[in-house]
């Protein structure tokens, strides 16, 4: 595009020196994962608003493309530079506002954490329901960008249905600021919808204003092994149709004993597949019942079938929240244990993060593991996710680093699979740079014409976020 240079020094002219970080950039420069990233010239931190519109403003003159960061904690290279772009970080805007207690609404800058969110709206008795793993380090500003799911989205839906308004700087430098929260209000297109979940290719956020709920008396948390994938999904069906549960996680024996082993972790039951239930205290009995039923109707099956012993059906209950912190670290460190276990082997994971209809999750686990295999007879694959809502984590590490062909073989095996069987390539993580020429599988040639039409209409210089979410022409 144009001069970097010129278009940093009118920046630093413009918004002041120390705005612009021209050294030190390595941590905004490589997403999380390790696999997508590049050198920058710069690093902007905006304070205000006001200061971003003049940074698009100047990079519209300069013809420069920009990318927004929130905690840099995504896993597609949505938001670090692959080109030579210069990164915005949002980190500086750090205000929580006062909660209003009759609306339970609370309007926090872009660059707040989603843990720092959960703490200080806890102290009023409230909750923002949308949680994951990476919370410490997730702003709220990337979870909009992109449309951020995570554990509760059974009972609570994805972050859009909790954002009631923002404030953002859209590519042609006009500013959008909704933060009323009104609840209803009809009066014509959703743009607030439509920029959650734009990964940062129409506008750059700087504040958000959350919907909060009560937050729960007590929780309580389970661990439940079930004999298969197909076992557990149709508990998992059971589950979801009560009221109270929060959170229906699987996971597969190999990656539970991965965390295990790297992260010192006591599993407390064996199982083959391990689901990980969390439910509002107030719907624990029902939920218990329901799985103690389950359970001794499955050893009473296999008793009178072939002998067996209780094996692989048994339920492990917290009753103190070091015990729920515990069950629930066995979900959390699968990503870092994951990341770990290529570092063993001199490689990084191919991450797929995809949905996939409840009734073919069984058939979809037996064949995406066959299909990596072919692709990659070194590769171990491992699957865990949200299992209420059909969110799956496929991750997969080989022996030594994967050859450009070999990723592309692994990423066409997994994406066509899904697809055929109905699903989404993207559950929660985006599109960003890993998948942008995969969205024709989800997306019809119409639905991309009209994706680059408000492209086209709100950053009509492309200068945001080029590389990200739409396929190259």
């Amino acid at each position: 595009m144009g001069s970097e240079e010129e278009f940093v020094d009118e920046v630093q002219s413009l918004v002041g020196r120390e705005v612009v970080l021209r050294d030190s950039t390595a941590p905004f420069e490589v997403d999380w994962t390790g696999r997508f990233g590049g050198p920058t010239p710069a690093v902007l931190l905006p304070r205000s608003t006001a200061e971003v519109v003049s940074i698009v403003s100047a990079a519209r003159r300069h013809r420069v493309a920009l990318v927004p960061q929130g905690g840099n904690t995504g896993l597609v290279g949505g938001g670090v530079p692959g080109a030579g772009e210069v990164v915005v970080s949002l980190r500086r805007f750090t205000e929580i506002g006062i909660i209003d207690p009759l609306s339970r609404q609370v309007t926090v800058g872009a660059g707040v954490t989603l843990q720092e969110v959960h703490e200080t709206v806890g102290r009023s008795g409230l909750r923002y329901p949308v949680d994951f793993g990476a919370r410490g380090s997730a702003t709220i500003g990337g979870t909009v960008a992109t449309n951020a799911g995570g554990v509760n989205v059974l009972r609570h839906g994805m972050t859009r249905r909790h954002v009631v308004g923002l404030e953002a700087v859209l590519g042609n430098g006009e500013v959008v600021s909704r933060l009323t929260g009104l609840v209803k209000d009809n009066t014509g297109y959703d743009l607030v919808g439509l920029l959650c979940g734009s990964e940062g290719t129409l506008a750059i956020v700087t504040k958000v204003r959350l919907q909060l709920t009560p937050l729960p008396s007590s929780r309580v948390v389970l661990l439940v092994g079930c004999s298969s994938v197909a076992a557990a999904m149709t508990l998992v069906g059971e589950l979801g149709a009560i009221d109270g549960v929060e959170a229906v996680e699987i996971m597969e024996r190999s990656g539970v004993e991965l965390v295990g082993r790297l992260r010192d972790s006591t599993v407390p039951i064996s199982a083959n597949v391990h689901l990980l239930v969390e439910v509002d205290g107030r719907h624990a009995d029902e939920v218990r019942a329901l799985i103690d039923k389950r359970v001794d109707e499955r050893v009473d099956e296999r008793v009178g079938e072939r002998g067996d012993e209780r094996g692989d059906e048994r339920v492990a209950v917290a009753v103190t929240a070091a015990q729920s912190a515990s069950l629930w670290r066995l979900r959390e460190e699968h990503t870092p244990s994951i990341q770990d276990r290529a570092r063993e082997r001199g490689s990084f994971p191919l991450k797929f993060d995809v949905t996939v209809p409840l009734g073919a999750i069984a058939r979809f686990v037996v064949e995406v593991r066959r299909a990596v295999e072919d692709a990659w007879p070194s590769a171990e694959t491992y699957l865990f996710g949200h299992a209420a809502d059909g969110n799956l984590h496929v991750n997969v590490v080989g022996e030594g680093q994967p050859t450009e062909a070999i990723e592309r073989l692994v990423t066409g095996s997994v994406l066509e699979l899904v697809s055929r069987v109905g699903g989404s390539i993207s559950a929660e993580h985006g599109i960003g740079v890993a998948k942008r020429e995969w969205i024709g599988l989800a997306r019809s040639a119409a639905e991309i014409s009209a994706m680059r039409a408000l492209k086209s209409a709100l950053d009509p210089d492309g200068v945001l976020n080029p590389r990200a979410l739409l396929p190259s022409d």
